[in-house]
């Protein structure tokens, strides 16, 4: 009887997996044959509602769906009970950024006295919020700043992204545009400016849809522009074991 039991449930078990397999396979057949421009399907998985599924697409972007995508919900999953937005702790996990995996060699560095504390800044040479951040930073001492040029904001935006990267001094060049109003000179077609590109492909990918973008050294992501207090009071967190 045990045997018989134990087989039974091994049976069911392989029969449960199989048809999870189905539903995946039917659900990306279908959405890619009924909406062609959807975007590169990378996940399809069961959410925390029973009979709808997640489907993830280019990366970051969920949706959800029934069995056979018959339907197709672009919002959020919220638990009533916890009251937790699931779709935005979904998101924030996918587009989570550790500051060790930041590849620094696209960025530029400003230090500021012995710059022990390290944050990663991601700003758009025409955000005026970068701007008055920039102004606060000023006030912020012992830390090492890696600037990411992230042209969010239009064509300008790269232009002036690019010549920035390619002048001779880059964090003067920064800090005299951001401050000043004082513009570098235009990029000279020799200067590889490659890793302005990277750095927008990036944002893509981890969402980083607004300037500034602050990430700290314990990977804590701060969006928008904080004061100089708040920045401190990140950077002694980040600092503590």
């Amino acid at each position: 009887m045990n045997s018989f039991l134990l087989r039974l449930c091994l049976l069911l078990s392989l029969g449960a997996y199989g048809l999870a397999q189905a539903d995946e396979a039917l659900i990306r057949k279908n959405l890619q044959a009924r909406l062609p421009d959807m975007g590169k399907i990378d996940e399809v998985r069961k959410s925390e509602l029973p009979g709808l599924f997640e489907v993830r697409v280019d990366g970051v972007d969920i949706y959800y769906t029934d069995a056979q995508a018959n339907y197709l919900i672009d919002g959020i999953l919220i638990d009533t009970r916890s009251k937790r937005n699931l779709t935005e702790e979904r998101v924030d996990k996918l587009t989570a950024i550790k500051f060790e995996a930041l590849p620094l060699k696209d960025a530029f560095v400003v230090v500021r006295g012995k710059g022990e504390r390290k944050l990663a800044v991601f700003e758009d040479p025409n955000c005026g919020y970068c701007k008055r951040f920039e102004r606060d930073l000023q006030k912020v001492d012992n830390v090492t700043v890696y600037m990411f040029l992230l042209p969010v904001l239009g064509a300008d935006s790269m232009e002036k992204s690019k010549a920035i990267w390619c002048a001779k001094d880059r964090g003067a060049a920064w800090l005299d545009w951001m401050l000043r109003e004082q513009a570098a000179s235009a990029a000279p077609a020799s200067c590889d400016a490659g890793a302005v590109v990277r750095n927008a492909e990036l944002g893509r990918k981890h969402k980083i849809t607004g300037t500034p973008t602050l990430i700290f050294s314990n990977s804590t992501r701060v969006p928008g522009a904080i004061d100089n207090k708040r920045v401190e009071q990140l950077l002694a967190q980040a600092a503590k074991p």
